[in-house]
């Protein structure tokens, strides 16, 4: 059996309607009226121990909603979760001692209180041997830079700061599993960078299994070898990141750049009459946009040589973030099940 498993999982949420009107509320609250709202769809994965996963999708798509139900926060409406050969939601307390989680905008540490007491509540609470929680605490400390934090209020720290602390709180126990639900929301570049190079550390050397939703891309790219992506409560591409810049990613920029703007705008004009290039001109530097999937770069490459004399060429392909957003948008082919090893969605 695998470390998560996710069989066609739904949760539906009912809520009250508020209806308009000078009497509206008085009427909501003598004939209230009920809706249902569909979180998540009828999903189904399953992750294998040491595992990095991302789980992607736009705000509102479910992500969120299948954290705390994998964590056993929230009951689902339909359908099966085993995490660690365990349903969540009945046995909450066992199941705690094998998993971490951290909300990016939550906190799990008391607020007024130095940051050494909520490692010690958290030391009590998960029945800590002394010195395994002593020997943690100083090893994620240490590799964390947050040693000289653990007697300031946590309400004295910055976000970075805070989320730093948040992660060390998470893993005290030592869990099998790590859920991050957006850990790098707000930071700065170093702040991220910090705590992306720890998840990176724990995956790699603890073979901690790591769930990550987040909208950095960067995030992803650093340390998930497999990519979910959910939309509208569904589940619609499991597979890796490589996949989708393959075979999703049409958008190709070559950018030249000349002498003089006057030699840019004539090797513009070498282009005028291609229906799928689009041209953009600034200075002396022209950048020409094509679907690589329908025109062939080494003929664009071709004709820009023999026609112009570039003193530099570069050639970028579609932005990741901007990729992943036009997925969002546009939806692609769902993939059965068998299709995914082919799509790369197997691990490490």
């Amino acid at each position: 059996m695998s470390l998560i498993e996710v069989n066609h999982v739904r949760k539906v949420f009912e809520t009250n309607v508020r209806r308009s009107g000078r009497f509206g509320a008085l009427r909501s609250l003598i004939s209230p009226e009920k809706r249902e709202v569909v979180g998540v769809e009828d999903i189904s994965f399953s992750i294998e121990r040491g595992e990095s996963v991302a789980y992607l999708g736009p705000n509102g798509a479910g992500k969120s909603t299948t954290i705390k139900m994998l964590t056993g926060i929230l009951e689902p409406s339909g359908g099966d979760i085993r995490v660690a050969g365990r349903v969540p939601t009945q046995n909450r307390k066992l199941s705690s001692y094998q998993i971490g989680v951290v909300f990016g905008q939550r906190s799990q540490l008391l607020f007024d209180l130095p940051v050494h007491d909520s490692f010690d509540m958290l030391r009590y609470m998960y029945s800590i041997p002394w010195e395994r929680y002593h020997k943690n605490l100083k090893d994620f400390s240490d590799v964390l830079e947050v040693g000289h934090l653990l007697k300031r209020p946590v309400r004295t720290l910055s976000l970075g700061l805070r989320m730093r602390c948040e992660i060390l709180a998470a893993l005290l126990h030592e869990p099998e599993i790590l859920f991050l639900d957006e850990p790098t929301i707000g930071l700065d570049v170093v702040a991220k960078e910090r705590i992306r190079s720890f998840i990176q550390s724990i995956n790699r050397e603890k073979d901690v299994t790591v769930l990550l939703t987040t909208h950095d891309m960067h995030d992803i790219e650093r340390l998930c070898s497999r990519t979910m992506i959910i939309d509208k409560g569904s589940l619609i591409y499991d597979g890796s990141l490589q996949y989708i810049k393959d075979h999703f990613a049409t958008e190709r920029q070559i950018r030249a750049v000349f002498p003089d703007a006057q030699a840019a705008i004539a090797a513009a004009g070498v282009f005028a009459g291609m229906a799928e290039v689009s041209v953009h001109t600034e200075e002396q530097v022209i950048k020409v946009t094509y679907d690589q999937h329908r025109t062939d770069t080494s003929e664009l490459l071709r004709l820009l040589l023999q026609k112009a004399d570039p003193r530099d060429l570069t050639m970028q392909d579609e932005n990741i973030d901007a990729l992943i957003s036009r997925i969002y948008r546009e939806g692609i082919e769902v993939k059965p099940k068998a299709d995914y090893a082919t799509m790369g969605g197997s691990s490490r």
